[in-house]
């Protein structure tokens, strides 16, 4: 493939609205082989690791990690992708400290390599915040792995980090975890949560965690300034999304849903004050995200008949649609056709309070 033809530089906002980024496009067995390349290399030679979901929040808890016990190497790892995580554990991180963050399994697949994991590893403590099947966790602890889960609609999993770490961390670190949940629980009370996502979304790994270990919550000004440049982008995409996007009444709800390469919670933000109760939007790349309010808690359940999962009000998933690339065509002229209508299946099939 000519690379001219994804790259992301000479496209214009509203063809980068409509299609995946250039990553989108290398296979996937590339991607694998190059993710276990540097799993290895990081597990074989650590005493402390944190296999962790790479947004704000999980990125917050390895930076704690690494405060506690003054190394932590990432393994970065999707809920999507959990198995092979618990996988690489297993082979290669033989006497390790491992810390498992900001990840929930979706089913007893996800954790088939846990119990040679927790023989491998020194300890396997696993702090999250999600929503967990009572069987999933009961299969977690019964390997010997040290669970705690926090409450989804109170904390985030670098809460739970924080909690769980027997270190008396400085107050930056402290105040680091408040604004880290004002963005993961959607609360936007502390305007300096949107530029961590941001950050954590455009920065390599390594320099959020460090950037955040040393500065906290308050960015250095050569961040605020990166950040800044990125967002006329930014802002643009989100402007195509919350234009194409339409009102839907589902049952007792009214719900938004649009398509696009674009920051989601922004996109939310903007049809809930057009009246949308959850919003819906679809990914060139084929995933999806949905957000809700205080009229609507039950993005989990939603996410979860469609192949994904996640909190009351911000969730995830990916429906099983997609067979070969004329579906993916399909997908991107049609502006996600299918997966809204699958979607919007999930919300028809919810079962209705008494009271609605």
């Amino acid at each position: 493939m000519d690379d001219r033809l994804i790259d992301d530089d000479r496209l214009s906002p509203e063809r980068k609205s409509v299609l995946p980024g250039e990553g989108f496009f290398y296979p996937d067995s590339l991607q694998q082989e190059q993710a276990e390349r540097e799993a290895v290399e990081s597990l074989e030679a650590a005493d402390v690791a944190v296999v962790a979901d790479p947004d704000a929040d999980g990125l917050a808890c390895v930076a704690l990690v690494r405060e506690a016990r003054g190394q932590g190497t990432l393994v970065p790892a999707s809920p999507h992708k959990l198995d092979r995580a618990l996988e690489w554990v297993a082979e290669y991180a033989a006497g390790t400290e491992v810390y498992i963050c900001d990840l929930c399994p979706d089913s007893p697949r996800d954790l088939s390599a846990l119990p040679e994991a927790v023989e491998q590893a020194e300890s396997i403590a696993w702090y999250d915040h999600h929503q967990w099947e009572p069987a999933l966790a009961d299969q977690v602890q019964t390997a010997g792995v040290e669970l705690v889960v926090g409450d989804s609609d109170e904390v985030c999993s670098a809460d739970v980090t924080l909690q769980q770490l027997d270190t008396e961390f400085d107050r930056q670190h402290s105040e680091l975890v408040a604004v880290t949940r004002d963005h993961d629980l959607w609360l936007r009370e502390d305007e300096r949560s949107d530029d961590l996502a941001d950050y954590a979304y455009w920065s390599d790994n390594e320099a959020y965690i460090e950037t955040v270990r040393e500065h906290g919550a308050d960015l250095p000004e050569d961040v605020t300034e990166m950040l800044a440049e990125r967002r006329i982008e930014k802002d643009r995409l989100i402007e195509k999304a919350v234009g194409r996007a339409s009102l839907r009444e589902v049952g007792p709800w009214t719900v938004g849903v649009t398509y696009g390469r674009c920051s989601q919670n922004e996109v939310a933000e903007r049809l809930r004050e057009q009246g949308a109760d959850a919003s819906v939007v679809v990914k060139p790349s084929g995933s999806a995200s949905l957000r809700g309010t205080d009229a609507f808690e039950r993005c989990h359940e939603v996410a979860g008949q469609v192949n994904g999962g996640g909190h009351p009000k911000a969730a995830g998933c990916k429906p099983d649609i997609y067979d070969d690339m004329l579906d993916y065509a399909h997908h991107w002229s049609t502006q996600g056709a299918v997966a809204k209508q699958v979607i919007i299946e999930g919300f028809h099939r919810l079962e209705l309070p008494d009271d609605e």
